[in-house]
């Protein structure tokens, strides 16, 4: 919510047309994407004229097969509902996955929609559609560290991940679809042979999920109550235009600064996120197994599952999600730490006023502030407001503010979470 040090919008230019154009193009010349898991090899296809249409069919097909997972129960769907806007169904702070099933993940996992605005990781993120000049910093990149530079680079992340689906090598990944009931799908869209060269085919199923995650319906519809009112043709409750002048105010809620709530100058819609990472010292979550070792701490961009951004500037900083559908989830932040959009709205308003409601407090009586972010870090904590405040003083919004901004996001659901929600 709160801004950077210099806040920034990102490309609004349509992705889309551009991949696919790109994609198609190599799968019809023999040349693979340079991509990860991509290779030099021709890619043997039975129809030379193979559309996006059908590597859409092929990639949702395999984006609930769980027979692509080392365990053979867990498919991308099992965290990525498309019940819950491709986000995860339950409550838990992290995923469970494996070998077994029993794993647990270290972060908590995000929806899939909203992504196609996304630009790749930048350090220095300079808006093309305005002041160049202004250096926004780190920016963009999927995942909450933004290491991967595409989908097709994200979608290869769980596949090879041990606490999720738990394969120990492309070719493992390859073996496993080669047993399953989508084999015959795959090598029919993709030739006959395509089992031949593991690394291609690994390829060509990331590729697959890659364009099923750019369909328009399902990954960005833009057909919430929030996107009818800019349209002209719904109109917001009272309540609701308070929470929204409550989010937008840079005095108060200033959550638009990060959170971009407004159509932007080529008239796209809003994403409500400008891709930017900030440190926003969310209190650590001591349900994690992983946590339980007091010296291990996720710092984000600079580690320990990022490994090319270790300065220490950096520690800490996590990606801005969209708050699209944000009403509808269950979890919140990248360890999961919270599990109410109220509580959520509490902590932005009074972490800094009321620390001692947040961080736990050693034997002494002291608070131990930013209790998921050793001290040397410290200062990359964001103090824009809401934040900034002293102990003591009032939050930045009260409890009436609360409920209008809850009354607000809730207009940010999609329609398909929306009726599912009455």
């Amino acid at each position: 919510m709160p801004a950077r040090k210099i806040s920034h919008r990102p490309s609004r230019l349509p992705r889309l047309l551009g991949l696919l154009a790109f994609l198609l193009a190599a799968c019809h010349t023999g040349n693979s994407p340079q991509m990860a898991g991509s290779s030099k090899q021709p890619i043997y296809i039975a129809d030379p004229q193979i559309s996006a249409r059908q590597l859409e069919a092929m990639g949702r097909q395999l984006f609930f097969e769980p027979g692509l997972s080392a365990s053979g129960r867990q498919s991308c769907a099992s965290c990525h509902d498309p019940a819950h806007a491709y986000g995860p169904a339950n409550g838990q702070s992290v995923q469970m996955g494996g070998l077994d099933g029993q794993a647990q993940g270290n972060r908590a996992v995000p929806s899939l929609r909203y992504l196609q605005q996304l630009p790749p990781f930048s350090e220095h993120y300079r808006d093309n559609d305005g002041n160049d000049s202004e250096d926004a910093g780190p920016t963009g990149g999927l995942t909450w560290d933004g290491r991967a530079a595409s989908l097709h680079q994200q979608a290869a992340i769980p596949l090879l991940a041990s606490n999720e689906m738990a394969n120990d090598s492309p070719e493992q990944v390859i073996a496993h679809l080669q047993r399953s009931p989508s084999a015959a799908a795959f090598s029919k869209l993709f030739g006959p042979q395509i089992f031949r060269d593991s690394k291609l085919a690994f390829s060509r199923l990331v590729l697959a999920l890659e364009v099923f995650q750019q369909n328009p319906a399902e990954f960005y519809p833009y057909d919430s109550k929030y996107d009818e009112w800019l349209r002209g043709k719904a109109v917001l409750s009272a309540q609701e235009l308070r929470g929204l002048k409550v989010f937008n105010d840079p005095d108060k809620g200033n959550c638009a600064s990060c959170h971009l709530s407004q159509r932007q100058e080529d008239g796209s819609f809003p994403a409500f996120t400008d891709f930017g990472l900030i440190a926003l010292g969310v209190p650590r979550n001591r349900e994690l197994a992983i946590n339980h070792d007091g010296t291990y701490f996720d710092l984000g961009l600079c580690g320990p599952l990022r490994q090319d951004m270790q300065q220490a500037e950096y520690c800490g900083l996590f990606r801005t999600p969209s708050l699209r559908n944000v009403a509808s989830r269950k979890v919140f932040f990248h360890n999961g730490a919270f599990h109410d959009l109220r509580q959520v709205l509490e902590f932005y308003a009074s972490r800094d006023t009321e620390p001692g409601k947040w961080y736990p407090h050693r034997t002494d009586g002291s608070v131990a502030l930013f209790d998921d972010l050793p001290l040397p870090y410290q200062a990359n904590i964001n103090r824009d407001p809401p934040f900034g405040g002293k102990p003591g003083q009032p939050p930045a919004f009260g409890p009436e503010d609360i409920d209008d901004m809850l009354a607000f996001l809730q207009t940010l659901n999609d329609a398909d979470v929306a009726s599912r929600q009455h």
